[in-house]
């Protein structure tokens, strides 16, 4: 009886594939927490520096919710920023007459696509080497900002 020699081959193929979907969602769950803003070492290009902020990533089985919570203090005024977003991965979710948000994987970054009046602003969220996460907010007009997270 002789054996095919695709078959060992087949068999690592399939065992890569399984790890690798294996490895991309342990990558997901590893954004899961609460998050704690750590102003000294974010870079808000100009705008208004945030005091205090967290931010909370709940994915499982493909429902995304990120929370965010900000604290903004002026001169004479202290604003305070509370947003939660929660949708199926690369599900489209409108609140109000004019807003809609998209959350979705892009390989280990969670992006999160805001649509307000026709203007789009897009956040990433990346973990980095150190275990801090990393939040890139792009909005036009503005120069990108980068938030330096630690898990709280």
């Amino acid at each position: 009886m002789r054996i095919s020699a695709t078959t060992p081959i087949t068999g690592l193929v399939l065992a890569n594939l399984l790890f690798a979907a294996l490895a991309s969602a342990h990558q997901h769950t590893a954004l899961n927490g609460t998050w704690t803003l750590v102003p000294a070492q974010s870079d808000f290009a100009g705008q208004p520096v945030i005091q205090t902020g967290t931010v909370t990533i709940n994915e499982r089985d493909g429902d995304i919710t990120v929370s965010r919570n900000f604290k903004y203090e002026g001169a004479s005024d202290t604003f305070f920023y509370r947003d939660v977003t929660d949708s199926e991965n690369n599900a489209t979710i409108h609140t109000g007459k004019d807003l809609k948000t998209k959350t979705k994987w892009d390989h280990d970054v969670l992006k999160v696509t805001n649509t307000q009046a026709s203007v789009v602003t897009l956040e990433t969220y990346t973990l980095a080497a150190d275990g801090s996460m990393m939040v890139s907010v792009i909005r036009p007009e503005h120069k990108p900002i980068t938030l330096l997270f630690q898990r709280k």
